[in-house]
């Protein structure tokens, strides 16, 4: 029997209102923050990784181009994270039993992080793996085939973890507080960098 195949989905089709420019292209120690989440799953996974872009997609799509990635280019972005989610689910291969959603501006999750994720998913397949943080649970996360008609429905601002606080079927939690440091406005990004130094902060 082989082994279930995952599909990763990056998430980064927003305008980033509150950052004041497109945030996907911000430096985090010398390297945009898009890029470094990608290559973070690169390293876990190995198949190509699916972006979502939207707002600013050319100029972000650009900073990619040397990444073995698949650009999907969502037209309705301004609905909200419902939307991207929608685009990077639809343009998934059928044979993919699961999909890894990742956020880009969650720039402290590592490989390692990753990794733990996708090894309790294999151990348990139909199962949605989450990342607990926060006193709660919220991506990085993988939801099994069964569960993208729920992603597929999703409108407006409502996102994945809509769906996890009301899952219908086994929610298994990996510990992951690295996923807690998001990126919003430039205020996080300057924290951010402060940590890149920092030893176990994920942003090295």
């Amino acid at each position: 029997m082989s082994a279930p195949t995952l599909g990763v989905v990056v998430l980064a089709a927003g305008a980033s209102t509150r950052f004041g420019s497109a945030k996907q292209l911000a430096t985090i120690a010398g390297v945009p923050m898009l890029q470094r989440v990608v290559e973070r799953a690169l390293a876990v996974v190995d198949q190509p990784v699916s972006v979502v872009l939207g707002a600013h997609a050319q100029a972000i799509a650009a900073t990619l181009s040397h990444l073995p990635v698949s650009i999907v280019t969502c037209q309705d972005w301004s609905e909200g994270m419902a939307a991207s989610l929608r685009a990077g689910i639809g343009q998934l291969p059928g044979h993919c039993d699961a999909a890894l959603l990742l956020l880009a501006d969650q720039v402290a999750v590592t490989s390692a992080d990753l990794r733990r994720l996708v090894e309790t998913w294999r151990g348990n397949p139909l199962a949605v793996v989450a990342a607990q943080y926060n006193e709660g649970c919220g991506v990085p996360a993988i939801f099994p085939r069964q569960q993208f008609p729920q992603l597929l429905a999703l409108r407006g601002a409502y996102g994945a973890r809509s769906i996890l606080r009301q899952c219908t079927v086994t929610l298994l939690t990996v510990p992951m507080p690295n996923a807690a440091l998001d990126i919003d406005t430039p205020a996080d990004l300057e924290r951010a960098n402060r940590l890149s130094g920092s030893c176990g902060s994920g942003l090295a």
